[in-house]
């Protein structure tokens, strides 16, 4: 095979330990979620935002049953690519939605990247303009890049410490803002329009995009220590551990700031709701729990979505070219995620690029449940009232979500709808012309018959 054409992958099987799993996925749910979005989410549902990540984690707890009986019984470093093609075997709606959720990671990275720089100017007394955010932003993602390069065990001991570090300075916010608040008790009873179920789905919705970040531990199943049982504990102890941050988290902002503060210092809310509760030297502190939170889960996504890619690439479900880069497949489609990556940071505000990243994530998913519950639900062993329930609740979700930026923000509907029909319409033809049909005899011998 000549080396133009080579599409073989190299994973280092056992590489990741059960806390070095869990750190990565802590490592993009934190960064992603508690930090920036909760004034979006504020903004959204008013002061039932504490409730919506909340209702977000039910969702996500019914989700995570699916990719957790996948993940016990065929670990994979391609994690929702292989998924999917178990599902649908080697055809259009395994491509489909695993570019979706390749987009959704790489549009996560970014929206962190964003995240990074709007705590980071805050030191320097903010950033009207916004270019220093773009550039704090793009800078951290090369760095993170340059990370990923150097291998696994690097990898995990850089996320594995700045996920101490910004766990415990988390929660030593959390429960001091707790104790010097003057209540910790928040007003659910005056929520005006922006109580209306309408917007608490689509606040929901929005949460859900701060738990997501359990399934960059199935991107690394087979480099996962024992990944036939630790996958699954490592996705349960991530959602677990989450579910009690952003709630303290959240009832520490809501119980330090009015809800137009909220709102006014959505990209950085944290940071502003440690100024009345801790002072100058709280926002300082903040700023910098931030600012690792946000690098550690670049870190993890940058690692996790560049393999998912790397496994489509291996099975012949997306088109190739090395550019004349040296190096492994891993190495050139770590390339591919940082520059688009990058691009997005550049070019798109965070709630433009937390929009387009929930809407791609739970088309994937319902298409990971509906799999489960039509194909696999016998050989994964899996109850089927969970994945329909899932599917149920992630319909709300993102109904709700598209009749609130239909009000308010139709346009990031338009790209993000244009967007999966460019993704369609590409890999239909790619698969039409059969680039994508030599999959290996064993893999098609595995393929369930209902897929031919």
């Amino acid at each position: 095979m000549s080396k133009e054409n080579d599409r073989s992958t190299t994973y280092q099987e056992g590489s990741l330990t059960l806390p070095g799993a869990v750190m990565l996925g802590t490592g993009v749910m934190i960064g992603a979620g508690i930090f920036a979005l909760t004034g979006q989410m504020a903004e959204m549902t008013g002061v039932l935002f504490p409730l919506a990540f909340l209702s977000a984690a039910v969702i996500v707890g019914f989700s995570a049953y699916s990719y957790i009986k996948i993940s016990n019984t065929w670990p994979s470093a391609g994690g929702i690519g292989m998924y999917l093609y178990k599902a649908y075997g080697n055809r259009l709606p395994t491509a489909f939605n695993a570019l979706l959720m390749y987009f959704s990671m790489v549009i996560a990275q970014s929206f962190l990247a964003r995240t990074f720089g709007s705590y980071s100017v805050q030191l320097f007394g903010g950033d009207g303009s916004g270019r220093l955010v773009s550039i704090l932003g793009v800078s951290l993602i090369i760095a993170a890049f340059l990370i990923n390069l150097l291998g696994n065990r690097l990898i995990q001991g850089v996320a594995s410490l700045i996920g101490i570090l910004k766990i415990g300075g988390i929660l030593l916010f959390g429960l001091v803002g707790v104790w010097l608040a003057d209540s910790i008790t928040v007003d659910f009873s005056s929520t005006g329009e922006a109580g209306t179920i309408g917007n608490f789905l689509g606040a929901t919705a929005l949460g859900i995009l701060a738990f997501k970040g359990f399934t960059t531990i199935t991107n690394s199943g087979s480099e996962i220590s024992d990944p036939h049982r630790n996958v699954s504990r490592a996705i349960v102890i991530s959602i677990a551990a989450c579910v009690v941050i952003y709630t303290l988290v959240g009832f520490v902002v809501a119980s330090n700031l009015s809800l137009a503060e909220i709102i006014e210092t959505r990209d950085y809310s944290l940071a502003a709701a440690a100024r009345p509760a801790l002072g100058e030297y709280g926002v300082w502190f903040t700023v910098i729990i931030a600012m690792m939170a946000t690098a550690g889960g670049i870190l993890a996504s940058i690692f996790a979505v560049s393999r998912m890619l790397a496994m489509l690439t291996e099975m012949k479900l997306v088109p190739h070219r090395h550019f004349g880069m040296p190096g492994s497949i891993q190495k050139h489609t770590l390339v591919y995620t940082v520059v688009l990556g990058i691009l997005l940071t550049a070019f798109f505000d965070l709630s433009r690029i937390a929009a387009l990243g929930i809407v791609f994530y739970l088309v994937m998913d319902i298409a990971i449940q509906w799999g489960v519950l039509r194909y696999l639900k016998t050989e994964v062993d899996a109850r089927a009232w969970v994945p329909a329930m899932a599917i149920f609740l992630n319909l709300l979700a993102l109904l709700g979500f598209v009749w609130v930026k239909l009000n308010t923000d139709p346009f990031v509907l338009g790209v993000a709808v244009a967007a999966m029909i460019a993704i369609a319409a590409a890999e239909w033809v790619f698969l039409q012309r059969g680039w994508g049909r030599s999959h290996s005899d064993d893999e098609e011998k595995r393929t369930p018959e209902h897929r031919d």
